[in-house]
């Protein structure tokens, strides 16, 4: 498998030809789109669903189908016929991955500002994408782990805590586009340090193996 990394929290991977598409939103290049089989969307937050984007990427390719949780769905009504509403716990394939969807909730960002709908989605049994969560995918063997590092509902400390506690073979930095250079320093150099696994956090199109 072939996994990019784009702007903020999206994340292609690509396998046989076929092309998974995650989370992208309004801070993500539209090109992570270009050929995409299907889309998983965590939650609803504009920085995880540009509306927009997917709809022009199903203007070229109609065949796409995108997969979210049922609160998001009411949010694609011009998308009408090629989403599927996905529940915490469900298993499914979409563009021949196999994908199972875990957690429930986006991560608290304040006490008077309501909580949405949010799934972490695990990829061919080895790829972890927790959208804005640190919900730990319970049983399963993640290989490659993406870990969210910036954003109002966490500290730095909770991101390392949630990568040694599912002790990835590596982990890439997530939701990062709020950070200045200077934040980068700071946050890649405690998380190489301190996450017990090989972290690396990836310019946006940069793509691993």
């Amino acid at each position: 498998m072939r996994l990019t990394k784009f702007g903020h929290s999206c994340v292609r991977i690509e396998d046989d030809g076929a092309v998974l598409v995650v989370d992208p939103g309004t801070f993500t290049e539209r090109a992570a789109l270009d050929g995409v089989d299907a889309v998983l969307i965590t939650h609803e937050h504009a920085d995880h669903l540009d509306v927009d984007a997917l709809a022009d990427a199903l203007g070229k390719r109609p065949s796409v189908t995108v997969h979210t949780h049922p609160s998001v769905v009411a949010r694609l009504d011009a998308l009408d016929g090629v989403v599927t509403a996905v529940e915490s716990g469900e298993s499914f394939t979409a563009a021949g991955f196999a994908v199972k969807a875990y957690g429930g909730w986006h991560a608290e960002i304040h006490p008077e500002i309501p909580r949405v709908p949010n799934l972490g989605f695990l990829i061919n049994d080895s790829i972890y994408h927790p959208g804005d969560s640190f919900d730990v995918p319970q049983g399963a063997q993640v290989d490659t782990l993406f870990v969210p590092v910036s954003a109002p509902w966490l500290k730095l400390s909770e991101a390392i805590n949630f990568v040694r506690s599912i002790a990835p073979r590596r982990a890439f930095a997530l939701h990062d586009a709020l950070l200045s250079d200077a934040g980068h320093r700071v946050t890649d150099g405690n998380m190489t340090k301190l996450s017990d696994c090989d972290y690396v956090r990836l310019e946006p199109g940069t793509t691993v193996s």
